[in-house]
């Protein structure tokens, strides 16, 4: 099998994305314990990326016939990658995310199978509940930057809780902002999203809130101490397309536009994790 089509599966920037939050949770914990915790921060970085690389080939198992309509070049719909072979990608990426979990603590490795456990109940049952499916998601998008903390500290400080609240908050508008993009497949299904069951415009409407209320959590870290002023520029330029994004959604919630949305949002993502990383430091 080529490797292209799996990588595709797999979503390896999403990967990318969630083993960083783990390593700037640890860093905001303390940078200057990284030479001699290396090896446990690299486990954790292999954990969080297997483990949304598992979520996401488990979900596209689940969402087989949904994206045979809304996105039929994926990988099972297009006929590069069988449904089980799906499934064995799935198992195997969890496989390797747990062990390196158990390697590092009970702790952690409970808190890993709870992550796997929401992936889980989102891809067989939460996605048909509407924002209820979305928060689900989200719950696991905010987990890593806690795992980071826990992981050289014990316990996470503020400043990571406060960083997955509005990783938590960006990640539930950009769900509910991917709901237009699959609205007919979705209700083809029988899928009741938010898009489904309120309408493209409504959903733009409970996506732009999410977002907006991220970029309210993000004036916190500064108001209270808690950053550098390294945080500034990132979270501000990751603000700012956060509400152009908004602006651009409320305006315009057509599949293409919100598509296009969708992606700029993971880049404001990025770019304000790179904020949280540089501004935690203190």
């Amino acid at each position: 099998m080529k490797l292209t089509p799996i990588l595709r599966l797999m979503r390896p920037v999403n990967c990318i994305m969630m083993g960083s939050a783990v390593v700037v949770g640890a860093a905001i914990v303390g940078l200057d314990r990284f030479p001699s915790e290396w090896i446990d921060i690299a486990l954790g970085f292999t954990t969080a990326f297997s483990l949304t690389g598992c979520s996401m080939a488990f979900n596209d198992y689940f969402d087989r016939e949904i994206d045979a309509i809304n996105e039929p070049s994926r990988p099972i719909p297009s006929g590069e990658i069988k449904p089980t072979r799906a499934l064995q990608i799935s198992l195997g990426l969890s496989l390797l995310g747990l062990t390196a979990a158990s390697v590092t603590g009970p702790t952690l490795l409970v808190l890993s199978l709870i992550s796997l456990a929401l992936m889980i109940l989102y891809s067989t049952k939460g996605k048909r509940l509407g924002l209820m499916g979305n928060l689900l998601v989200s719950m696991c998008i905010a987990i890593p930057f806690i795992y980071g903390g826990i992981l050289i500290g014990g316990s996470p400080p503020p400043t990571s809780i406060l960083f997955s609240l509005m990783a938590f908050l960006s990640n539930t508008g950009r769900e509910v902002n991917k709901g237009i993009v699959d609205i007919e497949g979705d209700k083809a299904r029988g899928v009741r999203t938010v898009a489904v069951s309120r309408g493209s415009r409504g959903a733009a409407q409970v996506a732009s809130a999410f977002y907006i209320s991220s970029v309210a959590i993000s004036i916190l870290p500064k108001l209270f101490g808690l950053v550098s002023s390294l945080y500034d520029l990132p979270v501000a330029i990751a603000d700012g397309g956060l509400i152009y994004s908004s602006y651009s959604l409320l305006r315009n919630p057509s599949r293409e536009n919100s598509r296009r949305i969708k992606n700029l949002v993971l880049l404001w993502m990025s770019i304000g994790m790179f904020g949280f990383f540089a501004g935690g430091l203190t």
